[in-house]
């Protein structure tokens, strides 16, 4: 079944999860980017990050399980800044990825390290940063990553909520949310680094959860004291499929969407 996000004005990355009761169950799905020209966007990714383009729409590219989905409008702002700070991807050569990413006229933000973990960091042409890492047991889209005041509060409250794997990371030993293959990772925001602001309107505006029932599983992210900052409703996506969606806000100010697709 293909899904997509209502196309307000917000963004997505949804996460696989298990371990909960049978309404909040969730699927890993989307990341929602922010691009003057979506069809563009989804073609710088699909050249370089190894994505295909989607047949039944030109403002995504899929990448592996994970769906890149773009707005068509320019961000506010970077990633950087924000409580999502960047996502990441996985090569088998890093080294030659680099090589080749150079040559594609990608901006390289920091070079290839030698430590335990070989990564480097690039940015898309919108602000989005972007890891490249070398981890050949996951190749493909690798993790988000997070910036928080309280790093294990946050882990913590996106396993309560939603469920996953408390993990260490094999190679570096950062600690983080596993479903799967997929990491949600967290580091600690600095005492002098200016403070977080909300996702919103950013090049990365909001995380985002799939549900079989929208509805089952707001009840339980409501016992759990999660406030709604829209509850769940009918609406059309921009290619005119029906979903049901909701907004919570999670730590950090960062925006989460909770989706259902429906029978068109």
């Amino acid at each position: 079944m293909k899904w997509t996000c209502v196309a307000p004005a917000f963004l997505a990355v949804v996460f696989a999860v298990s371990g909960l009761a049978r309404g909040a169950e969730a699927d890993y799905h989307h990341v929602h980017l922010t691009a003057p020209n979506p069809e563009e966007a989804a073609q710088w990714y699909v050249k370089h990050f190894a994505c295909e383009s989607m047949a039944t729409r030109k403002d995504a590219a899929q990448c592996g399980t994970v769906r890149l989905l773009f707005f068509r409008r320019a961000p506010t702002g970077a990633s950087q800044g924000t409580g999502v700070n960047h996502i990441g991807f996985s090569f088998l050569d890093l080294a030659a990825k680099m090589k080749e990413l150079e040559a594609g006229g990608v901006k390289i933000v920091a070079p290839m390290g030698n430590g335990r973990l070989k990564a480097a960091f690039v940015e898309d042409p919108w602000g989005t940063r972007i890891e490249v890492v070398e981890d050949p047991e996951s190749l493909g889209f690798y993790h988000v990553h997070l910036r928080s005041i309280d790093p294990e509060a946050t882990l913590k409250w996106y396993h309560d909520m939603f469920g996953g794997q408390l993990a260490k990371r094999k190679i570096t030993g950062l600690d983080g949310v596993l479903w799967g293959r997929f990491w949600l990772l967290v580091t600690r925001k600095g005492e002098a680094e200016a403070p977080l602001v909300p996702t919103e309107g950013r090049v990365i505006d909001h995380l985002g959860l799939s549900f079989r029932d929208l509805d089952a599983a707001a009840a339980e992210l409501k016992s759990k004291g999660v406030k709604f900052r829209q509850e769940p409703r009918v609406v059309k996506n921009s290619i005119g499929e029906s979903i049901k969606v909701a907004f919570i806000v999670g730590p950090d100010d960062v925006l989460i969407e909770l989706v259902q697709p429906l029978a068109n």
